[in-house]
């Protein structure tokens, strides 16, 4: 049975009504997944609603914000091989979830596949789905899709035995790029990351979004995943990029002393990739500024940083 091999597992914090409208729709599939709620300390209450009008679901109390890292609550409290995961604004295709199954169990090194994103009501195509499926990651034989070196978390099912073993999403990045670290930490195992257009994710973004604070810490995770794993040279050549690309205001300036503050741990938590990772990371970085130099943007954008 489908409900034995994926599960879903969402986050949310103060976004209520938008949770439970999704709660619905995620009831509606035909595979009828085990729901895993991570209430990130919500004070709006989410856990009480959900509990009234959604009784199968399992809420789990974070008691904080955990950003991103309330997704590894979420994991350990499934058993299936397969996890799910959505925001509180978006949910996938009747369908899509039996089809990751079969592809992740004809593909036992397949880690993570990341969706295509249909946006809104009117189901327009996020412009980051053109750079997922033309990625210029090289690819292996074998796999699936488009091979990545990044993954959008809101629109992804990930294998849950790799997951554990990367150590799941680090609790100091919150949300705003935490993909970077996990993927290059999975793709290091030799695990694979690919890009399926057949699995299709609608996303309604919340209005409920504090978009100063996320840029922050764009700024700061592309920075630390940098630091963390990158070689010495590809870390100040990452750096450089990525201030190039960033726009001169207060959030940019608190992203890079966040991290400049957080030097000790990255420097106790430093461990560089192997060269292949290495030299995959820079080819995707020079073809992502070479693509945004075509179309007159800058390089260091969010989607370069996001290693996507």
């Amino acid at each position: 049975m489908i409900q034995d091999r994926i599960s879903v597992v969402m986050i949310s914090w103060n976004r209520r009504v938008e949770l439970l409208a999704t709660l619905a729709r995620l009831g509606q599939l035909p595979e009828r997944p085990r729901i895993v709620v991570v209430d990130n300390g919500s004070t709006d209450g989410t856990s009480a609603a959900i509990a009234e009008c959604y009784p199968e679901v399992e809420v789990v109390e974070a008691g904080r914000n955990l950003g991103a890292a309330g997704r590894n609550l979420g994991v350990s409290r499934v058993t299936t091989p397969y996890v799910a995961f959505f925001d509180d604004d978006s949910w996938p295709d009747p369908g899509c979830l039996e089809h990751a199954v079969c592809l992740f169990d004809s593909h036992p090194r397949l880690a993570v596949l990341s969706g295509r994103v249909l946006v809104g009501s009117e189901n327009v195509e996020d412009a980051i789905c053109t750079e997922l499926e033309n990625s210029p990651v090289p690819a292996e034989p074998g796999m699936p899709g488009p091979a990545l070196l990044g993954f959008l978390a809101g629109a992804s099912i990930i294998r849950r035995e790799a997951f554990l073993q990367a150590g799941g999403f680090t609790d100091r990045f919150r949300i705003g790029g935490e993909e970077e670290l996990l993927a290059i930490d999975l793709a290091s195992a030799g695990w694979w990351i690919c890009y399926d257009l057949r699995y299709v994710v609608h996303h309604h973004p919340s209005p409920r979004r504090n978009s100063a604070r996320r840029q922050a810490a764009i700024v700061r995770n592309g920075l630390w995943a940098a630091w963390l794993r990158r070689s010495g040279a590809g870390a100040l050549r990452k750096t450089l990029r990525l201030a190039r690309g960033w726009p001169r205001n207060v959030s940019t300036v608190r992203g890079v002393l966040t991290a400049l503050l957080g030097l000790p741990w990255v420097l106790r938590n430093r461990r560089v990739i192997p060269q292949r990772i290495e030299a995959a990371l820079e080819r995707l970085d020079s073809s992502a500024c070479a693509e945004k130099k075509r179309l007159g943007t800058a390089c260091g954008t969010p989607a370069a940083a996001a290693g996507v």
